[in-house]
């Protein structure tokens, strides 16, 4: 079965993909911070019997992993996949993750809250990732009781989750917004509108290939939908933006952006060896530059986003099936992407 992000969907366009995460805790539980390592054993076995032993197809299409028996390669190529936050990676407590097979469902166990609900969607389809999201909701609901406020919604760990405990966002690709120095002035504008712009893995990460995550701030005093709906009319304002400087840079410097494409492809076609950074910038120049109808591009037929995941440091490792050197990986991933244009 495919993941999201090798669908065309995720490969074409600035929206790559459409995410929706539900922050929950069980009331009869302490919250994470305690948590007792007995108690945390006891809610992961509660919340994967109401997905494991429920008699719904979704049973059937979900594994759990237990984190802290994974070792760090495997940890991180889970974040590197968008499967489990970096925070859950990092947690000593017991904690886990359940994992649908094509990786669009994620309930990550024990990470800042006891359950973080995970849907995401190939590309422009936020409306997909939350009935997802809220169908896995009312399962897991059906099993535990939550710790919830007449008052004030969902209670979580940190108060800005709490209210409906949800948090939207969109991956996308931004290129000439971050080539203009435009994406400060613009996390500065939309902030007003409680949207904030992170890392390609979230809070406290850095964009890379020039791929940003734009998400709501506020959960408290709005329903669900009005998140949402939200959101979209921001990441809408943002991808027209964003298609006017690249139809302006192409027009203003065509030679230079097709000089730009063409050099691109020429390092990924023969680098003998490239780090995951200068190969995310080379990806990101074909993205662009397919987005910009230019012509002739070279004649290749590869999923950039696809490619993108596949050559991080701690998932090239994984498929290699050892520890490397920084050196060994930029050869083994220079190998792996010749084999791919190839």
């Amino acid at each position: 079965m495919s993941k999201w992000y090798e669908e065309e969907k995720s490969n074409n366009g600035i929206i790559i993909s459409s995410r929706v995460r539900l922050a929950r805790n069980l009331k009869k539980y302490n919250f994470y911070n305690k948590l007792s390592a007995e108690d945390a054993e006891k809610m992961i076995e509660e919340v994967k019997n109401s997905i494991l032993g429920s008699r719904t197809v979704f049973g059937e299409q979900f594994k759990y992993i237990p984190i802290n028996k994974l070792d760090e390669n495997e940890k991180f190529s889970m974040v590197e996949r968008h499967i489990i936050s970096p925070e859950l990676m990092r947690n000593n407590k017991p904690c886990g993750v359940l994992v649908k097979d094509d990786e669009t469902i994620s309930i990550m166990l024990n990470e800042e809250d006891h359950i973080r609900i995970q849907a995401i969607a190939a590309g422009d389809n936020i409306d997909e990732a939350y009935d997802t999201a809220d169908k896995i909701d009312n399962l897991i609901e059906e099993s535990v009781e939550y710790a919830f406020s007449e008052k004030f919604g969902y209670l979580t760990s940190c108060p800005t989750n709490v209210g409906t405990g949800l948090r939207a966002s969109y991956m996308m690709h931004l290129p000439q917004l971050e080539i203009t120095g435009q994406i400060r002035s613009l996390t500065q504008a939309i902030s007003k509108f409680g949207i904030t712009v992170r890392g390609i893995y979230g809070e406290g990460s850095e964009a890379m290939g020039s791929i940003y995550q734009v998400s709501n701030q506020v959960t408290l005093g709005q329903s669900e939908r009005e998140i949402i709906e939200n959101l979209k009319k921001v990441v809408s304002t943002i991808v027209q933006r964003e298609q006017e400087l690249e139809k302006n840079a192409y027009a203003r410097a065509k030679d230079d952006v097709e000089d730009k494409v063409w050099r691109s492809y020429g390092i990924l076609k023969t680098a003998r060896k490239i780090s995951a950074k200068e190969a995310m910038q080379m990806l990101s120049n074909l993205m662009e530059a397919k987005n910009m109808g230019v012509e002739p591009m070279p004649d290749i037929s590869i999923k950039p986003v696809e490619l993108m995941i596949n050559i991080q440091p701690a998932i090239i490792q994984t498929t290699n099936g050892k520890d490397m050197t920084p050196t060994e990986r930029d050869k083994a991933r220079a190998d792996y992407i010749r084999k791919i244009l190839k």
